[in-house]
């Protein structure tokens, strides 16, 4: 077993590459088949918000209650 990738063989840098490439393949699988896909046409379920829209209200001015803040 080599300690260090300084001194590592060959086969142990092949060995890294591959483990970091089938992670990599792992991932990339889980992205895909975590996709929201209606099975009957196989599109893209679009996802909306429900509800009414909330619109900003007047700025708002707080005080304080006259204590000092040191920063």
């Amino acid at each position: 077993m080599n300690s260090s990738l300084y001194t590592a063989d060959r086969t142990t840098h092949l060995k890294i590459v591959v483990v970091a490439l089938i992670a990599a393949t792992m991932v990339a699988g889980v992205g895909i088949a975590a996709r929201d896909v209606d099975l009957g046409t196989d599109v893209l379920v679009s996802q909306q918000a429900q509800g009414p829209a909330l619109k900003a209200g007047a700025p708002v001015n707080y005080s304080t209650s006259g204590t000092t803040v040191i920063r």
